[in-house]
């Protein structure tokens, strides 16, 4: 399929897009002679990328160009959309004068400049040490350049996000130890709008890092607020702790697929007492049933039907939790709505040891399961 992101508006394409065409363009020039105003890659399905080029700049001197890629994510709400991909690229020979010890490099060698993280943590697809540019765009970039080299010519690509350091505050990369700046990502090279998917693929490496510092028992929980109690409350660490947004179900597929034996579902009541309805996408866009959980599981213990329809119809779990207090059982409701997670988790995810603590917004527990 043919993806012409000079027209397109629907589709985007990725950070690891943005670097090889910039890569592509700066290297086609100091063989050619040509600036291009785009390039046309091909990713590992046969698709075909036609991507625009901001700005080239080269030295013909020093054999070396400077590209210029505006990162563009279609209809996907992405906070790198519109940022400035900088890719510096080098023309070296192999066993050239002067350079014999060319030959022992890679032919086309990718590092990261300004913006570009670095991996401090055991566990993700780069090594420890390395710049965060994952294996697919080195791929997407390595095949795409590889075409225009000559046998004794060799490369070096310097990746840079000017933005960069700013934006990685916004997202994982400083939990999973990534640091000075964003990661290049991308799986296809192209953003497909509003599928998540990249966005929940951005969770996975958590429980990599999770278990390559060998934590036995992961806390799995939707965000802020259950990170910050859990620290509180267990003295846990950041590598302990696994935020899934909402994405409950595939996160836990994952956790399978990695051989997790032990987690702990923890958070607040908002988001955990879906659970145990059997939502595992806990967007309220998705799914919402708090108030039906909570007046099923209280009606167990109320009878008066006025104070159940109050719970039915109340604004925020907040106000059902201080209805729960004045009748006096708050602690039975949410310890029921807690085994039944647990119950609901381990007949999907066998193999999984699960257990369970809701809280409220001031991280006091309301029902844990088990209940010891």
């Amino acid at each position: 399929m043919i993806y012409d992101f000079r027209k397109e508006k629907k589709f985007g394409y990725t950070t690891g897009s943005c670097a090889a065409a910039g890569a592509y363009c700066g290297v086609y020039y100091l063989k050619k002679g040509i600036k291009l105003d785009y390039v046309q890659l091909e990713n590992d399905k046969g698709d075909k990328l036609i991507i625009p080029i901001e700005n080239l700049e080269v030295d013909a001197k020093s054999k070396k160009a400077v590209a210029t890629v505006k990162k563009f994510a279609g209809e996907d709400i992405d906070i790198t959309n519109g940022i400035d991909i900088i890719v510096e690229v080098e023309l070296l020979k192999i066993n050239g004068k002067g350079e014999s010890n060319e030959s022992n490099k890679p032919k086309v060698e990718i590092i990261g400049g300004d913006g570009v993280g670095i991996v401090t943590k055991d566990g993700l697809q780069i090594k420890k040490g390395d710049y965060a540019i994952n294996p697919k765009p080195r791929e997407l970039l390595t095949n795409n350049i590889i075409k225009l080299l000559d046998e004794n010519d060799r490369v070096v690509i310097k990746i840079s996000v000017p933005k960069g350091v700013e934006l990685a505050k916004k997202t994982l990369n400083p939990k999973l130890g990534i640091v000075g700046g964003i990661s290049i990502l991308g799986t296809t090279g192209i953003v497909r709008p509003m599928s998540n998917d990249a966005y929940k693929e951005s969770l996975v490496p958590q429980i990599d890092v999770a278990l390559a510092n060998n934590y036995k028992q992961l806390i799995f929980t939707p965000g802020n607020i259950g990170t910050k109690y859990a620290k509180k409350m267990f003295n846990a660490p950041d590598d302990q702790i696994v935020e899934v947004s909402n994405f409950w179900d595939f996160m836990l597929d994952k956790a399978v697929e990695k051989g997790v034996k032990d987690i702990l579902i923890f958070g607040h009541s908002g988001k955990i007492i879906k659970l145990a309805a059997g939502i595992y996408n806990t967007h309220s866009k998705v799914a919402d049933g708090r108030n039906e959980v909570l007046a099923a599981y209280s009606s167990l213990y109320i009878e008066d039907k006025e104070v159940l329809k109050n719970m039915l119809y109340a604004n925020t779990t907040e106000e059902i939790i201080e209805i729960l207090k004045k009748e006096g059982v708050l602690t039975e409701v949410f310890n029921a709505i807690a085994n039944r997670v647990v119950e609901r988790a381990r007949n999907r995810w066998e193999g999984i040891n699960f257990s369970c603590i809701i809280i409220d917004m001031k991280g006091n527990i309301l029902g844990k399961c088990p209940q010891i």
